[in-house]
């Protein structure tokens, strides 16, 4: 439920878009409200799991994001998709930490490699037939029925859990970090608040001003909060490690540029390029095929040259693909100008992945990989979150500007040019006005299309640029023996979970 749902959203997002008429900031609040619980909670999801029980807060997850999900595919409004998918975020913070921790409890350390080998070639699977399968249903029945999909999936899921799934916790588990939670919380969902209304209300209005503030201020207590508390939901010693606090600083800004490209790289293929749902979802079908079957060979890169030099390389080759995605224009071939830069992000990103787990296994003790994992976790996803909250403006900007230039040099009438501005945050599902000629009608939807590539190559190019700065990050910061198999962890299956929980 939990991989493809986080895929196969962003398929759908173009529908949803013309279903409520709704502007790319409702549909950033889509994906957002999801992604600010997400990662704001999902450390609390994983300690209340140690204190209350693994299996009941598993069960309890699945649940409430099954509700959710419900109310998400019965939603009339783009306000209701909203609120039903911060619930949703909730549940999936629940329930996602919970999987690992419930097998780790259930196998024996012989076999556990086995069985998290397994759980990670599942994840891989859905990860890799969610966009697919969704731009089928949104094709061929409705958007709506992305959502529906989770129900039967669910009731599943909780009987299985309840038949063969062992209650544990943990003998040691601490206060669960109350007042934590809530600052980080309330100081990630204000900035994106701010971030996110910019583009319509401006930097002047003082619910942009005071959500910025208010975010700032949240996350610096949160800060001071959890340096003083007993049991932090973030344990900050642990960035004393020069090679963990690299290593997230590269997840920080590789994530940064992966999650505002999944968010816009189905508006260009579907609204610019005219690609089905179907074969959108299929389109980045190679990507994640390609980090799978590559997984095991990046990890005997890691035994043989340590993680510094991958994480240098990786990160570049990954640049690379995202200045292949700056070039295509509209109309272009999908194998000519888009595959290849599909292939290149995933070799990238697969040269990547398991040498970054490693360095941050290796970087702790044996007894804070849970914890450290679940933060590098969590700062994947609020990568993405604050990605899509910044770089949305700068698309914004970057697409109405665009689209100025090549209105003024086609005649229109003056309400005809201030309906197409008052609706340029809806990007490239901008509406015709009608009553116009054909030849009228097929200039300005050839500006917007046009206009659109213009900005998505300007974010594309920033996101080469987060890249490169992940390469930096990687030969500043990471000493040049992290990861080395001489100081404990081996590359392969940790490498494989994290990949397949990030996308």
């Amino acid at each position: 439920m939990a991989f493809i749902d986080s895929t196969v959203v962003n398929v759908a997002l173009p529908a949803i878009q013309a279903s409520f008429h709704a502007t790319v900031v409702d549909l950033q609040w889509v994906v957002e409200s999801y992604g600010v619980f997400l990662a704001a909670l999902i450390l609390v999801g994983g300690s209340f799991g140690d204190r209350f029980g693994r299996r009941l807060i598993f069960i309890v997850g699945v649940l409430i994001f099954a509700l959710a999900s419900g109310a998400c595919g019965l939603a009339s409004s783009v306000d209701q998709l909203i609120i039903a998918r911060s619930i949703q975020g909730v549940g999936a913070a629940l329930l996602v930490p919970g999987s690992l921790a419930i097998i780790s409890m259930s196998f024996d350390e012989k076999s556990r490699g086995q069985a998290i080998g397994t759980w990670s070639g599942f994840t891989a699977i859905t990860t890799a037939v969610g966009p697919v399968l969704g731009g089928w249903l949104v094709e061929h029945a409705s958007w709506r029925w992305v959502f529906f999909l989770n129900l039967p999936i669910a009731a599943a899921v909780v009987a299985i859990s309840v038949w063969r799934i062992p209650e544990s916790r943990s003998t040691r588990a601490g206060h669960v970090d109350w007042l934590g939670a809530i600052l980080a919380t309330a100081g990630l969902g204000s900035l994106v608040v701010g971030f996110v209304e910019s583009p319509d209300l401006g930097w002047r209005s003082p619910l942009v001003f005071g959500s910025l503030i208010l975010g700032v201020g949240c996350l610096i207590a949160f800060l001071f909060l959890e340096a003083r508390v007993v049991a932090p939901t973030l344990p900050l010693v642990m960035f004393k490690s020069r090679s963990f606090s690299g290593a997230n600083l590269l997840t920080l800004l590789l994530y940064a540029a992966i999650g505002i490209f999944f968010f816009l790289f189905p508006f260009n293929l579907i609204q610019v390029q005219g690609y089905s749902t179907t074969a959108t979802g299929a389109a980045v079908l190679p990507m994640i095929l390609l980090m799978f079957f590559l997984s095991r060979w990046s990890g005997g890169l890691v035994a043989r040259y340590g993680s510094r030099g991958p994480l240098m390389i990786g990160p570049l080759i990954v640049a690379l693909g995202f200045v292949l995605f700056a070039v295509p224009s509209v109309g272009g071939s999908y194998w000519r100008d888009f595959f290849p830069a599909i292939i290149v992000l995933g070799f990238g990103m697969a040269v990547t992945v398991a040498p970054l787990t490693t360095v941050v296994m290796n970087s702790v003790t044996e007894e804070q990989v849970g914890t450290a994992s679940g933060i590098n976790n969590a700062v994947s996803r609020v990568a993405s979150v604050l990605a899509i909250a910044v770089l949305g403006i700068v698309m914004v900007k970057a697409f109405g500007s665009r689209l100025n230039y090549s209105l003024a040099h086609i005649f229109l009438p003056p309400g005809v040019l201030r309906e197409l501005q008052a609706n340029e945050t809806k990007l490239a599902g901008l509406q015709i006005p009608s009553g116009l000629s054909p030849s009228l009608q097929a200039a300005i939807s050839r500006s917007v299309r046009e206009s659109f590539v213009f900005g998505f190559r300007v974010v594309m190019s920033i996101c080469a640029g987060l890249s490169a700065g992940s390469t930096a990050a990687a030969w500043s910061v990471i000493p040049k023996d992290s990861g080395h198999p001489k100081l404990r962890a081996t590359a392969s299956l940790p490498g494989v979970p994290q990949r397949a929980d990030k996308l």
